[in-house]
């Protein structure tokens, strides 16, 4: 669905031109875009490359699995549906540890394979588990200690002080975690009350 969205914008964009008579323009940005987002791209590669690094360093050395300790009865809360030694908890936990680090894209495959595991508890079916929409919520939202990738950019177009969002970041992901928590726990427990009645 998300690709014909695109593929829409992309065709309504270039008849608009044509018909505006500003196909040179639309020429001029297609090129300019793809020239910056190769830059940006090789840069964000070199960022990631190092803290991806980090992270397989501090893996080997066991600070992963300590970190992940100290997440394991908050997460355990969190999804009580899942056993605390299923396959899915480790990847839940793996998944909000690259996020911490504002690893995204470390943290998408840990997060697919989280699903994987979930739907397998929920029997296979289409619709989603609470586990599947409390993680998805707490995903989305993810809290953030060092946001790796907007550091990257941020270095890229010139920052003086890239580091300088790293309070900001964490305050709002805090609060967007915090948030997507109470929204989750609000809406299961009032579907609970309304199958009750």
């Amino acid at each position: 669905m998300v690709n014909l969205i695109w593929v829409f914008m992309f065709v309504f964009g270039i008849l608009y031109a044509a018909i505006n008579g500003t196909m040179e323009e639309v020429n001029k940005v297609l090129f300019k875009s793809a020239q910056e987002a190769v830059t940006i791209s090789l840069g964000l590669i070199s960022i990631l490359v190092f803290w991806l690094g980090l992270m397989n360093i501090a893996k080997k050395a066991g600070l992963l699995e300590k970190l992940s300790g100290l997440f394991r009865p908050v997460v355990k809360r969190l999804f009580p549906e899942i056993p605390p030694d299923h396959p899915a908890m480790g990847y839940i936990l793996s998944n909000m540890v690259a996020n911490l680090f504002g690893l995204g894209n470390a943290a998408t495959p840990m997060g697919i394979k989280a699903m994987e595991q979930m739907k397998k508890l929920n029997a296979d079916r289409d619709d989603a588990s609470r586990s599947m929409i409390t993680f998805l919520a707490i995903n989305t939202s993810s809290l953030t200690i060092i946001p790796t990738t907007v550091i990257a950019i941020r270095m890229n177009y010139g920052s003086m002080s890239p580091t300088d969002i790293v309070g900001t970041t964490l305050a709002a992901t805090a609060c967007s975690t915090f948030a997507a928590i109470m929204i989750d726990r609000y809406f299961f427990h009032r579907r609970q009350r309304k199958r009750r009645s």
